[in-house]
């Protein structure tokens, strides 16, 4: 049953009552100005003295027809990592509020939620990797404020079955978010094309992935208006660096070069998985709509030590609930991944 979504009865009451630091940048918006003395800037070092757009304007305007969505409906932070942290300095409250998410997932929800010093509970997805609806529903309270879905999941790669997320934006009455910084290399529909229907969604995409740009650290995180305007709120003043925002209207200008990179790791994962499988080591490989996939091994533990001596890092997932003897495996370039082909058919 759809349950009434009131955002401003879930945001923390000293943020409602917070009045945001004013810069400098934020007080003048012209351009047609040539002397800046207001910042307490060095007049020096050109192009580089200068603070940058705290709001990345340029940025958002080339970004947002892109992504199908309003420009002030985009939040950019310094990786997705800044998003998930102002979901909880926005609305949870420490010591009172919890937030509940699936199980294995992406670690920095919890750890985000042990600094904000919020209740974490933890509901283990299905035996297929699945979500479980009932499950996640009935681990809420009143005190819940947020659920955390990734989907494509990491580490288990696979996309979550859009339904059941649909039931839980429905019948959750708080904060819903859909982390899809693998949806990329997936050919579900992305939940940022629903915000219209889902006022209490926030979905989280990245320039690291796709992009290849793991290094300039940029997330992205869509939402209401409403939303992003309480993380604008929150922020501090110029969380991304000039630098970080010129790479990436760079990249913005260079979009079939993008799209190569797609088809290629496409390609390669699929040409991955089954040679993969075919291994004796193998015992299975999990389907995967990310840019990597998780296999169940012989002895996980030894062939990583195997792989580093071969000078090859995968991530061992061993010690992670219902990834037992799983090995996480990115798709590299084609000479990377025929690397560790051949290192694990020479393994014994």
């Amino acid at each position: 049953m759809p349950v009434e979504f009131n955002l401003e009865a879930l945001t923390r009451n000293n943020i409602r009552q917070l009045s945001p630091y004013s810069c400098a940048r934020d007080e003048f918006k012209g351009r047609a100005a040539e002397v800046f003395l207001d910042a307490n800037e060095n007049p020096y070092n050109s192009s580089f003295n200068r603070y940058p757009d705290p709001l990345q304007e340029q940025l958002k305007a080339q970004l947002a027809p892109l992504k199908g969505v309003g420009e002030k409906q985009i939040f950019l932070g310094n990786g997705s990592d800044e998003a998930i942290d102002l979901v909880y300095r926005v609305f949870c409250e420490p010591r009172i509020d919890n937030v509940v998410a699936i199980a294995p997932t992406y670690g920095m929800y919890k750890v985000c939620a042990d600094i904000n010093d919020v209740e974490y509970r933890a509901i283990p997805l299905t035996e297929d990797f699945q979500l479980d609806a009932d499950a996640l529903l009935a681990a809420t309270d009143n005190n819940t404020k947020v659920i955390w879905i990734c989907s494509p999941n990491n580490p288990t790669g696979n996309s979550l079955d859009a339904n059941a997320i649909k039931r839980v934006l429905t019948e959750f009455g708080g904060i819903v978010v859909v982390d899809e910084a693998y949806s990329d290399f997936s050919n579900k529909q992305p939940f940022r094309t629903q915000l219209a229907t889902y006022p209490n969604l926030i979905v989280l995409n990245t320039f690291s992935k796709l992009w290849a740009s793991a290094a300039i650290r940029l997330g992205m995180a869509f939402a209401s208006e409403d939303i992003i305007a309480l993380f604008n709120k929150v922020k501090y003043p110029y969380n991304v660096n000039l630098l970080t925002q010129q790479k990436a209207m760079d990249l913005l200008t260079d979009i079939p070069r993008i799209n190569n990179w797609r088809a290629i790791i496409l390609r390669e994962r699929a040409q991955m998985l089954p040679s993969f499988a075919e291994l004796p080591t193998c015992l299975k490989v999990f389907p995967t709509d990310a840019n990597f996939f998780l296999a169940r091994m012989t002895d996980a533990n030894r062939i990583y030590q195997y792989l580093v001596g071969k000078g090859i890092i995968v991530r061992n997932r061993s010690r992670v609930k219902l990834c037992e003897d799983c090995l996480r495996i990115t798709i590299g370039t084609p000479q990377e991944n025929n690397a560790l082909l051949a290192a694990m058919r020479q393994y014994k």
